[in-house]
């Protein structure tokens, strides 16, 4: 943390982009990702439920948030999304899990989901094919300095990143893997 020494002498502690983090309750940073996060579909039989997050200590100057998550080894050339959730409130700090269903209604007022690389605007768990060594799957909470990312709803999860890094302030990540 970083602290701020007001003239009249008052400390006052102010929280900065490297403390900004995220947890899971069913996930834990470099470890397997479980089966209930895992796509069922493509000859996977996983649960398909997004993960519970919760984050903290988001920078200052934070109004809202989004949620990715990414397969930067999918054999595609240039990864695979598996999630794309934005303009959570900055109010907001966690999500159940579950609230990447498609027409979930745990997601906040005023949230949306993007589309991933399933074609679909929910969350689609992991699936790499067969025989691939383990792929790593990047969640990530971007803290934003806006309280809307204007891009049309049948927006591409490119052209919603582009975006998102655009407005990015900070961000706090959770990396897992799996291989089937």
């Amino acid at each position: 943390m970083r602290l701020l020494v007001a003239a009249l002498g008052f400390v006052s502690i102010t929280a900065t982009a490297s403390d900004f983090s995220v947890q899971s309750p069913s996930l834990r940073n470099g470890a397997r990702l479980p089966d209930v996060h895992v796509y069922k579909g493509f000859g996977c039989e996983g649960g398909n439920r997004s993960p519970a997050l919760s984050w903290s200590k988001p920078p200052a100057g934070t109004k809202s948030f989004a949620i990715t998550m990414y397969d930067p080894d999918a054999p595609t050339g240039s990864g695979w999304w598996h999630w794309v959730v934005y303009n959570i409130p900055a109010s907001v700090v966690s999500l159940p899990e579950g609230a990447g269903e498609e027409g979930a209604k745990q997601l906040p007022v005023g949230a949306i989901q993007g589309r991933t690389d399933f074609g679909t605007a929910a969350y689609g768990g992991a699936c790499p094919p067969s025989g691939d060594k383990p792929h790593r799957y990047i969640i990530t909470v971007h803290a934003l300095k806006v309280e809307r990312l204007d891009v049309p709803s049948d927006a591409m999860p490119a052209m919603i990143g582009f975006m998102v890094n655009a407005n990015r302030i900070g961000s706090a990540v959770l990396e897992t893997n799996y291989s089937r």
